[in-house]
């Protein structure tokens, strides 16, 4: 099976198949793979968007991870430790009004940076952050670094 991207960043939730449902509905992401067991429980599901895909899973625990968990940050009083970025190519405004007609929590409205992108951040229904970002102007390094007053690195 050909992959389309290096990562697969994996988002775990209490109830995978809401989540699913609801991804596609907010963020307009579709379900490339799924595999349930025989009671149709999720066992890993991937989401497409653009050229990126994201998976989708239950929480749980296991000797493969040398005892770490797999948790939704609504199991976790809303603690996470990450967020997934998106870029989007176009219709950044309208993908917010979508997410947030389908119910996501806007933590941050659409706004542009100083790097050039215009990005807002979202809450999906149980925690995880969004944040989906579009270029909208070539800034050069010299230029984030007067409007943000930090050092600007790119590359090795």
């Amino acid at each position: 099976m050909a992959r389309s991207s290096t990562f697969t960043p994996t988002a775990f939730y209490r109830d995978p198949k809401a989540a699913l449902d609801w991804l596609a509905a907010a963020f307009g992401f579709e379900t490339s793979l799924l595999l349930t067991d025989d009671a149709g429980n999720v066992g890993h599901a991937e989401m497409s968007f653009g050229n990126g895909s994201v998976g989708v899973g239950g929480e749980w625990a296991g000797p493969q991870l040398g005892g770490a968990k797999m948790r939704s940050p609504a199991s976790l009083d809303g603690a996470g430790t990450q967020f997934i970025w998106v870029e989007l190519e176009d219709g950044l405004d309208a993908h917010h009004d979508r997410a947030a007609a389908a119910g996501a929590r806007i933590s941050q409205a659409p706004e542009t940076q100083f790097y050039g992108a215009r990005t807002y951040r979202a809450l999906d229904l149980e925690g995880h952050v969004w944040c989906f970002s579009q270029d909208v102007d070539a800034v050069s390094t010299e230029e984030m670094e007067k409007r943000s007053g930090l050092t600007v690195k790119v590359g090795g």
